[in-house]
């Protein structure tokens, strides 16, 4: 028998948490779709054989897949924040998102089909508003909150001012 990770993240599908995993594997680097386990017996959300948990590891975080059905909804308090190095990433990391059934939202944020909240975050938007100038910081932050996807260039210009 495996040790499992000692910590690791649960979250809760309606039944779906096989498909999430393979598309988070697809989808991230460091990404991979372990053991999926079957339910031993019926269960208020399914049946005896109905894939019951999925372990997967999302950017190297030990991660549990739980299909608990329905009645729980995710929210903005939990989020998986990708750190981006540059603008192609930060678009394929978006796009990927949204365009699989998920949604944007502002500052960076969406949510994946699943209901999952995701902040892609570029490095420069990071190193920009920390900027020790506090006009340089307050211009980059103020023009990622008129942002969805966050544009680099024009935080960085913002930034210069």
């Amino acid at each position: 028998m495996t040790q499992a990770a000692k910590n690791r993240i649960c979250l809760w599908y309606d039944g779906d948490a096989e498909a999430a995993a393979h598309f988070y594997a697809s989808t991230f680097p460091d990404s991979t779709v372990g053991a999926v386990h079957r339910a031993p017996a019926d269960y208020p959300a399914g049946k005896k054989g109905d894939v019951l948990t999925v372990e997967f590891t999302l950017m190297g975080v030990p991660c549990l897949g739980l299909n608990g059905g329905p009645g729980v909804s995710h929210n903005w308090a939990f989020s998986f924040q990708v750190a981006t190095q540059d603008q192609a990433e930060t678009d394929r990391y978006w796009h990927a998102i949204i365009e699989h059934g998920g949604q944007a939202s502002e500052c960076g944020w969406c949510q994946d089909r699943w209901g999952i909240s995701w902040q892609i975050t570029p490095l420069a938007l990071t190193e920009a508003i920390t900027d020790p100038d506090p006009e340089a910081a307050r211009r980059a932050f103020e023009a990622m909150m008129q942002m969805g996807k966050i544009e680099i260039a024009l935080i960085e210009a913002a930034r210069r001012g």
